[in-house]
């Protein structure tokens, strides 16, 4: 099986170089791989010369200019936009027939990647975007022709940048989507909201922000340390006729769970139009 040892000497590609393919980068980087095992192919230039700035990284505008490289690598990491993935494609794939595929583009299925890629050695990842602090969430689906050491090394890459979960049906990747993937933008929305409310309460907008963000991060911290569900440490906050009970009563008046469950719903039904959109 692959060890962390054997991760630190293999030879990468990116194909794409945004703040995605930057984060699992970096977190590669500082998991031991050596920068001079790396390269980036990227059409953009500020974001190729950040790149070589920032982590001393081999980054080139197209393939033909990588393709010493792409033909050592061991593992080719996508992390371009899902419109310009078939395309992107074509100029890769003369140079990495020996390569594992890991796929960060959202919405595209497995079978179209294989058929794009030339090869059934494909993963698909829907990281989220915590992964560039290092606390990132990624959902992962392999092909069934994807080997275990392969699969190990997927995830090892993913791991590099949070925590990782794989799924065995590869339909639910737009849940995943839908969920985490989305999910900060969630976050923030309710973070906007709380501190909206300070503010219009009488708080500075610091006080407002530090009390918000806070709260969202003690209260995660509780919830992943707790082996109690959710809403029973919801019940516990919220002490009938109280201050929480208000809330929650008020909340619950206007549906707003209800509407948050279609909201993701409709969040997992856009991943799907994506894959038929996008794929082959």
């Amino acid at each position: 099986m692959t060890t962390s040892s054997q991760l630190t000497s293999i030879r990468v590609a990116f194909i794409g170089g945004g703040n995605m393919a930057s984060a699992i980068l970096g977190g590669l980087v500082q998991q031991g791989l050596a920068a001079s095992t790396i390269c980036v192919v990227e059409p953009v230039q500020a974001v190729r010369e950040q790149l070589v700035q920032q982590w001393g990284v081999h980054a080139t505008v197209d393939a033909a200019e990588a393709s010493t490289q792409l033909e050592k690598a061991n593992l080719v990491v996508w992390a371009v936009k899902p419109q310009v993935f078939q395309e992107a494609a074509a100029s890769v794939t003369p140079w990495v027939a020996q390569a594992l595929h890991l796929s960060v583009a959202a919405g595209i299925p497995s079978a179209s990647l294989a058929q794009w890629l030339h090869t059934p050695r494909v993963v698909r990842a829907m990281p989220n975007t915590p992964a560039l602090i290092g606390q990132g969430m990624t959902g992962l689906f392999a092909n069934p022709a994807v080997s275990p050491v392969d699969r190990q090394l997927a995830e090892q890459v993913m791991n590099s940048v949070g925590q990782t979960v794989w799924l065995q049906d590869e339909a639910h990747m737009d849940a995943v989507t839908a969920l985490s993937g989305s999910g900060p933008a969630y976050v923030f929305y309710v973070l906007e909201a709380m501190i909206q409310a300070g503010t219009q309460m009488g708080l500075s907008p610091a006080q407002a922000r530090q009390l918000a963000i806070q709260t969202f991060k003690g209260a995660s911290a509780l919830a992943e340390g707790s082996a109690d569900a959710p809403e029973l440490l919801r019940q516990r906050v919220t002490s009938k006729g109280g201050t929480t009970h208000a809330a929650i009563s008020s909340l619950e008046a206007d549906q707003v769970g209800a509407l948050f469950v279609k909201a993701l719903h409709a969040a997992r039904d856009r991943g799907e139009e994506m894959g038929k959109e996008f794929g082959a």
